[in-house]
Formats: C-alpha cells, structure tokens, sequence
C-alpha cells in the first residue's frame, strides 16, 4: 500500500445502536445516524421520500495492524475456498472503508432512523447517498455457492 494518503476525510455523522458486533442477522437492528453538528435538516431533506439509503462507514474498531491484504477463508472457515480479500466483505480491509444499503424508516432532523445497517455503536459515517433503482445491477447477479451459505443468517429477521 502507498505511504501516501490520497484524501483526508471529516465524519459526515455517526451511527449510534446497542449490539454485539460479533452477532449476525443484522436485518432485525435498529440503528441511527446522527449528522455532524456542521450540518443541518436541509442536508437531509428530500431524503425521507426514498426507501432505502447507501451509508458508507469507516469501519472505526478494526485494528490497522489486523488489516489483511492477501488470501483467506472467508470466516476462517476451511470448507470456503480461499480469496483475496477483495473477493469477500470482510472488515479487516485495506482502508477499513464499508458500504450498506439499508432501509430508511424515517428522518428526524439531523437523524436518520434505519434498520439492516451493518455498522457498530460509533461507527464514523463518511457519506449517504439514496439508493435507486437504475444503480442498481442490471440483469442477474452472479455469485459463488459459499458466499451465499456465509450470508444465510446476515440479514434474517426474527
């Protein structure tokens, strides 16, 4: 990796939730994200009409010394080939840098209330961005048979 930093980023907000981050089925979690004091409600207006919102994050608790560059078994689990680290979501990445797309419940001032967003209590979100449908893919998605068994229990809702 370059010594050099491309950009510096400022939090745009963070997420604030009560959960282990360990734990999966990330569907049922409720979560919020509270904007920088630097913005205001009309950063978020208009955003309350789309049902689902992009939030990219840094993933903040991941030790940099623990990042990972190379080839492993998704989950450490022998049974799953062994891909680099840019063929699986693993949080150990490069620039500790996630994206989910999860659903908007509403928007209360400075606050958006989301559900399925798979960040921890603190998290530093560095941009939204509302998801629609024509960025969406376009035509099948195409995925191995271990990604979808590791994924089974992600989302699930109770």
């Amino acid at each position: 990796m370059s010594e050099e930093p491309l950009a510096s980023l400022a939090p745009i907000g963070w997420v604030r939730c009560a959960r282990d981050p360990e734990e999966e089925d990330w569907g049922a979690v409720p979560a919020r994200i509270e904007l920088a004091p630097e913005f205001g409600p009309e950063a978020l207006a208009g955003l309350e009409e789309f049902s689902h919102v992009q939030v990219l994050f840094l993933l903040h608790a991941v030790d940099p010394e623990r990042v990972e560059t190379g080839r492993r078994h998704p989950r450490n689990n022998p049974a799953w080939p062994a891909v680099g680290i840019f063929a699986q979501r693993v949080k150990r990445r490069p620039n500790r840098l996630a994206s989910s797309i999860c659903t908007l419940e509403r928007v209360d001032g400075t606050t958006l209330h989301v559900r399925g967003l798979d960040a921890i209590d603190g998290s530093p979100v560095l941009d939204l961005k509302p998801v629609m449908a024509e960025f969406l893919p376009r035509g099948p998605v195409r995925q191995p048979t271990w990604a979808t068994e590791l994924m089974a229990a992600y989302w699930r809702r109770h």
